[in-house]
């Protein structure tokens, strides 16, 4: 820029730096004639500065008080923020660290400039460096696009910076519903389409990296992920850290076909496969335990979108990348906190939620029927709870105590998703019980699984006919308990 004629102002650390580089600057007190003060906090907040940078070249008033008031333009704007994400994401930052860290002559700088972009070029991401040199090069000046494209960079930027430090200063003083819901996330991805091939999609991330997630997953072999892919990829990962046991997880359209536990990761793969080896073919696997060698032979057998684990053994990769296509992924699961909340887009606006993580304690569950559970049907009914509460509305689930049988999903009525999962789970009935996500409205339910086998049923129980489903739960010996607690997903 020198080289363009162009006189540089600069402060503190950055005119350091320039100087030892041999890069001839000025002082911000030269321009302004008062000293950086206060730590720091106050040396670009001056009228030589804004009045700079807000001041029209093509208003003769603004032209006359730039005179008389000695205030000269400045045509580039070029600033790096204070590192305000990076300081509160440090593990033992202390709210004064936070607060210092919030830049203000900054982002003053960064508006007045792009607000008058007809005059003057704004750079706040240094990958636009090249551009911005090469039309001073070529043409003596930034042409007017790119300043105005400029100028909408810096507005995204200083909205981001705020969202973050106004979400950082709710949480201080424990903001649940603030008035205004700043979000701000940065794009990860741009995806060759979203759910259907003629729609535009990306997938951003939030700017405060959450580990346990699919935007956090590494990716080590495969084809670039898809819109569906991560959708599907986020059901499958939420589901897997319900289980602390060797757990694999298989899931095709938001719903799993398969989950099984087991003492290896393999035999927990086994049981997932045999829960429905017909809907795992293209569908996508998550398990909770190194892939090995034994594990990932099994796997390479079928056509799988993808596989995530907290890792793979160098002989499970090798076989498993002679796939070109398959997606294998590595995702951290030691941190899987769950503070985060669920945002679903609807036309005109936003639904906010806690997630539904809430401690399950089979113990205190209420045996409402005269049988009650066995040992092994209480340890089944756990398991298809766990399981029950990612499959969408109207969800049904029939498991035994390591092992999803039968599924039954989204239907629109809840004895419907009850016939379907049976239908499935035809065969292997042994040690199977019954879970609901929510309460049975009419007794049709109870009656249709006591009917095909079911020994025990867990549900939430509250609906005003409950007196009707334990009724019928007697007439055939089915033991049932209430959770109390309802798992909708829709």
């Amino acid at each position: 820029m020198v080289q363009a004629g162009i006189e540089i102002v600069s402060t503190g650390g950055t005119k350091k730096a320039l100087d030892e580089a041999g890069i001839p600057t000025l002082s911000i007190d030269e321009v302004t004639g008062f000293p950086e003060m206060m730590d720091g906090r106050v040396k670009t907040l001056h009228p030589k500065i804004h009045g700079g940078l807000l001041g029209r070249r093509d208003v003769a008033s603004h032209l006359d008080a730039m005179k008389a008031h000695d205030i000269q333009p400045i045509d580039f704007v070029c600033v790096n923020l204070y590192p305000f994400k990076e300081t509160i994401l440090k593990p033992e930052v202390t709210e004064a660290d936070a607060i210092e860290n919030i830049d203000i002559g900054g982002p003053s700088m960064l508006r007045s400039a792009a607000k008058n972009f007809n005059a003057v070029t704004v750079v706040v991401d240094p990958k636009d460096y090249p551009r911005v040199l090469d039309e001073l090069k070529e043409q003596g000046e930034t042409s007017l696009a790119t300043r105005k494209s400029l100028a909408a960079k810096v507005f995204r930027h200083t909205a981001a910076y705020d969202a973050l430090i106004a979400e950082y200063l709710s949480q201080q003083v424990a903001e649940t519903e603030p008035e205004k819901l700043t979000l701000t996330y940065e794009l990860k991805q741009t995806l060759r389409y979203g759910e259907n091939s003629h729609q535009q999609a990306a997938f951003y991330q939030n700017a405060l990296p959450v580990p346990y997630s699919i935007a956090n997953a590494q990716q080590l072999h495969g084809k670039e992920l898809s819109y569906n892919n991560i959708k599907d990829a986020d059901a499958a990962i939420r589901i897997a850290r319900e289980f602390s046991e060797p757990t694999v997880v298989a899931l095709k359209h938001m719903n799993p076909c398969g989950i099984g536990s087991g003492k290896t990761i393999l035999e927990a793969y086994q049981f997932a496969y045999e829960a429905d080896p017909t809907s795992i073919f293209g569908g996508i696997l998550v398990a909770n335990r190194e892939v090995d060698l034994a594990t990932a032979e099994e796997m390479h057998k079928l056509f799988l979108e993808i596989i995530i684990a907290p890792s793979f053994s160098q002989a499970a990769f090798d076989v498993l990348s002679g796939k070109k296509n398959l997606r294998l992924m590595t995702l951290d699961f030691s941190d899987q906190a769950t503070t985060q909340q669920e945002i679903v887009s609807v036309l005109g606006g936003l639904l906010v939620q806690d997630q539904d993580v809430i401690e399950e304690e089979p113990e205190s569950w209420e045996v409402v029927t005269d049988r009650k559970p066995t040992a092994e049907e209480l340890a089944a009914l756990a398991f298809a709870w766990k399981a029950v509460k990612h499959v969408k509305s109207n969800a049904i689930v029939v498991a035994n105590a390591h092992q999803t049988v039968g599924v039954g999903a989204g239907q629109m009525n809840r004895v419907g998703s009850v016939k379907i999962a049976l239908e499935e789970a035809k065969g292997r009935m042994e040690g199977a019980v019954l879970a609901s996500d929510a309460y049975f409205p009419m007794n049709d339910s109870v009656e249709y699984a006591a009917q095909h086998g079911i020994k025990a049923i867990v549900q939430p129980g509250g609906s005003i006919r409950d007196k009707d489903s334990i009724e019928m739960a007697n007439k055939y010996g089915v033991a049932m308990v209430f959770t109390g607690v309802r798992h909708f997903r829709h």
